[in-house]
């Protein structure tokens, strides 16, 4: 099946704003937010149950649900950007009319926890989907410009995106040297190995795969790491991009605890594939937008990634 593209965005176009996940505590970054999409020249609309609280839930399943369906059900929306990460995401996954999106590609803006919807979409509808800056922890307060640049090319140039420039001294970290090429997938660690039998990743056979974390000490990422062992993942893909893991040390001095580090060397270490770690995206300023399904080359022997073609028609 042809991989679908997204229109760009285009200035004076509209775009919606939804939580599929959970709503910030400070409900007002939501409203800032607005105002930099404005300040841009974009017109919002803003789903209808957004600021909802349901425990740690951004509204029930259907109110969440509800603001997804009317998004992508909208002609006029042309993008559609989520207010943050949390949790809850896969418990949509159900209930999603994915004919809807099938027929509606447009584009598709999160990451953390939307990644169970952006491997879905990439799955059931073919559709590229943007692991990018999200309204209410990204885009509501002095926007970073590293992640502001690869962010608007990505939604809005239909050019090849090229070579990712790493921020200012910071570099890959190369683990197995090559070179690889492949559709890339993957995003939140977690998440993604929560889809794991359920018919909803994406192929990883001859891909590149993405991997970034937040706040899973290091047995937790061990125990995920294993499934990937089990289904096969590091034997499927050409190369493995490893961004950051933040928060995932033990800091409680008691508790007896490998680093993150030593767990992930001892699956690293045996891979035969082109590896690279410290690449900027994941929970951090400085995140540069990947559109998944996309064409990517990994040079580990070089040290860098190129998106060898645009994300958007």
């Amino acid at each position: 099946m042809k991989l679908v593209k997204p229109n760009r965005l285009k200035k004076g176009d509209l775009i919606g704003i939804i939580s599929p996940a959970s709503s910030p505590d400070d409900l007002t970054r939501i409203e800032k937010g607005v105002q930099y999409l404005e300040s841009l020249g974009y017109k919002t609309e803003v789903g209808k149950n957004v600021g909802k609280y349901y425990g740690y839930l951004a509204g029930t399943n259907e109110e969440r649900l509800e603001d997804l369906h009317y998004m992508f059900g909208k002609k006029e929306v042309k993008a559609v950007i989520c207010v943050r990460g949390g949790y809850g995401s896969p418990r949509l996954l159900p209930h999603i009319n994915f004919n809807l999106i099938k027929k509606n590609p447009k584009i598709f803006v999160g990451y953390s926890d939307i990644t169970s919807l952006q491997m879905a979409f990439l799955k059931k509808a073919n559709l590229v989907t943007f692991a990018g800056p999200m309204l209410a922890v990204d885009l509501y307060n002095e926007v970073n410009p590293y992640a502001e640049e690869y962010f608007w090319r990505a939604l809005t140039s239909p050019k090849k995106i090229g070579k990712i420039q790493m921020p200012e001294n910071e570099e890959l970290k190369i683990i197995h040297q090559g070179k690889a090429e492949g559709p890339i997938i993957g995003g939140n660690l977690t998440l993604f190995a929560s889809l794991f039998g359920t018919g909803l990743l994406p192929k990883a056979k001859n891909s590149i795969l993405l991997l970034e974390d937040i706040g899973e000490v290091a047995y937790r990422v061990d125990r995920y790491l294993v499934q990937f062992v089990l289904a096969g993942i590091f034997e499927k893909i050409n190369g493995l991009i490893l961004g950051h893991f933040t928060d995932c040390e033990e800091t409680d001095p008691t508790k007896k605890t490998l680093t993150l580090d030593e767990v992930l060397d001892g699956y690293l270490n045996n891979l035969m594939i082109p590896t690279v770690s410290n690449f900027s995206h994941g929970h951090i300023k400085n995140i540069v937008t990947i559109p998944f399904g996309i064409n990517v080359k990994l040079n580990a022997d070089k040290g860098f990634i190129e998106l060898t073609e645009g994300a958007v028609e």
